[in-house]
């Protein structure tokens, strides 16, 4: 079975984009993330841009394996904001992004169906102005070795073109690696099979 190894993100902030239903308007807004800690300054900035809009609904996806998500529908109706958004990101197939509709109230009420809808569209035509970017999973292992074992260890890493993220060439040597998840399995079983080399996975 084939590993994916790719995902589909947004390359940099979106440009704002504006919806009219019924004098009421939508400002939708798209950004990349790394991590939910990003998403709070973001909201702030959107505040402090449109400090008399009434609500900031969000949505947001993170990560490849393990999916990590959240909607907020910001005191409108349940459901009617926050989750349109966020299947606007789900039918794009993206990860590592945050969507924000900001809404100012046009003194008309739309109804449930006409805030799934202006939120939805609003996340739609973020999204749409966001440039969409294939990124690679990259998997990193820490190798520790004596310093006599260097030249068979870099002979490996030049012949299957492993990227070297960072060394530390003391008396004992640490190298920090990176590879394709697809490859990951290969490139760990070859430097583990190796004789006084120690080879460990590093998480994020």
């Amino acid at each position: 079975m084939e590993i994916q190894d790719t995902y589909l993100t947004i390359a940099s902030p979106s440009a704002e984009v504006l919806f009219k239903e019924k004098n009421s308007k939508f400002l939708g807004y798209a950004f990349p993330i790394a991590s939910d800690q990003e998403v709070k300054p973001h909201i702030e900035n959107l505040k402090k841009q449109h400090f008399s809009a009434g609500h900031f609904c969000y949505a947001y996806q993170l990560g490849t394996d393990k999916i990590q998500y959240r909607t907020n529908d910001d005191g409108e109706p349940n459901n009617s904001a926050g989750m349109p958004i966020y299947g606007q990101i789900q039918s794009f197939n993206l990860t590592n992004i945050l969507v924000v509709v900001v809404r100012y109230f046009g003194g008309v009420k739309l109804g449930v169906g006409g805030l799934i809808s202006s939120y939805k569209t609003t996340a739609q035509l973020a999204i749409e102005e966001s440039q969409i970017i294939e990124k690679i999973i990259t998997i990193h292992f820490l190798l520790k070795f004596e310093y006599k074992n260097m030249n068979k260890i870099m002979r490996i890493i030049k012949e299957k073109s492993i990227t070297i993220v960072s060394q530390n060439m003391t008396e004992n040597c640490q190298i920090e690696i990176s590879t394709r998840k697809k490859n990951a399995k290969i490139i760990f079983d070859l430097f583990n099979d190796l004789f006084e080399v120690d080879i460990e996975r590093i998480s994020f």
